[in-house]
């Protein structure tokens, strides 16, 4: 990949280009700093909802149809998305649609009108959202895991919030919320493909001089308290018990933060890793089975899931936690540590052989007020790990007092299942 170059207006806007030579598509993504950790107990779930209202009509465009049938017309992929710390919108063209995507794209961020007969058809939209996540278990349990972990703050609550809120939402919320966060000081947009900077840079900071210069609102610094192991269970009648375990780690800007993605791709991250031999070839008890790190500006959790038969759950916990003891008491190989190293970044770079892949890679770490990192820069930092820092980390990271347990499934009885679970 070659070196983003970054511009940053007077009004404090980001602009970011990834140059690609040759290739077929481009993709213009705009970003903003408001996502549910910068939402209320009244509002949660408006970041998300306000994400849906973007594409529901303009001043230039006034239906949604509108909108799809233009980006259809280019041939051209959209979409949108709402995290914990920010939100997005997207879409990807051929090369020479740049400046057509990037009109519709800027017109729907700046431009969206929010008409009351679509907000109230688009209520019962996200809460059918909301049930489609309730009804899959491998969801719900990650959002029970941050409940566990975080409580009622932001970081404890879920994206789409609450129904009660999304029935009650008014266009004055959005406007407010909209003029609250989406000002040019939060804002970046990020464009890679096969184009030429200067251009893009004039292109954008064109399509984007009417954006707010505002201020622009915060969000709540995430509160850690934990002294033991704690559980949550959340009883479901399933064919599967799907788990997490989560561990807490740090932000982004955490010097350890490479160290523990290795960690996890030692752990857990390939078919040839240790958990998924242990749970999958070897105990035969999962079909799937992960361990990640995530980052986010000021915590980070290093989570362990799984799902698998209810009645050999506490086979598996005991598998996981002789696995846990193991890669805290024993030097991991060379051999698997090059492994990981190379798997990670072959992943990487099949990962980025598309522009909008470029572009979310870029856009994430820039959002994230990171600075700016190709993967061969990556690469250099993973190829100093040695396995001595793999034990370091396994024994900073993985600690029982800060240990959490989610699982959703047949179960009642979550602390039974926790003494099951030792590190």
């Amino acid at each position: 990949m070659k070196k983003p170059i970054k511009k940053v207006l007077d009004n404090g806007m980001r602009i970011i280009v990834v140059p690609m030579p040759g290739s077929p598509t481009v993709t213009t993504v705009a970003l903003v700093e408001a996502g549910s950790k910068y939402e209320t107990k009244e509002n949660n779930g408006i970041s998300h909802f306000l994400e849906h209202m973007f594409f529901k009509g303009t001043q230039k465009r006034k239906k949604s149809i509108e909108i799809s049938g233009e980006l259809d017309g280019l041939g051209a992929m959209s979409n949108a998305f709402t995290w914990y710390e920010y939100t997005g919108y997207y879409a990807k063209a051929r090369a020479k649609h740049f400046k057509k995507i990037t009109d519709v794209i800027s017109d729907m961020f700046l431009n969206s009108e929010f008409p009351e007969v679509e907000i109230e058809k688009e209520r019962g939209v996200i809460i059918a959202e909301i049930d489609m996540y309730k009804d899959l278990p491998q969801v719900s349990v990650e959002e029970l895991l941050d409940k566990l972990m975080h409580g009622d703050q932001p970081a404890g609550w879920s994206i789409l919030g609450p129904k009660s809120n999304i029935r009650k939402i008014s266009r004055n919320d959005f406007l407010e919320y909209r003029k609250k966060h989406y000002v040019a000081s939060k804002t970046a947009v990020v464009v890679s493909g096969d184009v030429n900077p200067k251009e893009v840079f004039t292109e954008v900071e064109k399509k984007f001089k009417d954006i707010s210069t505002d201020k622009g609102g915060t969000k709540p610094r995430v509160v850690e308290k934990q002294s033991k192991k704690q559980v949550a269970v959340k009883y479901k009648k399933t064919d599967q018990s799907h788990l997490v375990i989560g561990f807490r780690t740090y932000g982004v800007k955490g010097k350890n933060n490479i160290k523990l993605k290795v960690l996890a791709d030692v752990f857990g991250g390939s078919m040839s890793s240790r958990l998924f031999q242990s749970l999958r070839e070897e105990l035969g008890v999962a079909y799937y089975t992960r361990s990640s790190n995530q980052a986010f500006t000021d915590t980070g959790v290093f989570s362990i899931s799984a799902g698998v038969d209810p009645k050999r759950i506490e086979e598996v916990l005991t598998a996981i936690s002789n696995e846990i003891k193991d890669i805290k008491t024993n030097l991991v190989t060379e051999k698997e540590l090059n492994k990981s190293k190379e798997h990670i970044m072959g992943s990487l770079s099949m990962g980025l052989e598309a522009s909008d892949k470029v572009a979310m890679w870029i856009a994430n770490q820039e959002m994230m007020h990171q600075d700016l990192m190709t993967p061969e820069m990556l690469l250099k930092e993973i190829k100093k790990m040695t396995p001595n820092d793999i034990k370091k980390m396994a024994n900073l990271v993985f600690k029982e007092e800060k240990m959490n347990l989610a699982i959703v499934g047949p179960h009642k009885n979550g602390e039974d299942l926790l003494k099951h679970l030792n590190v």
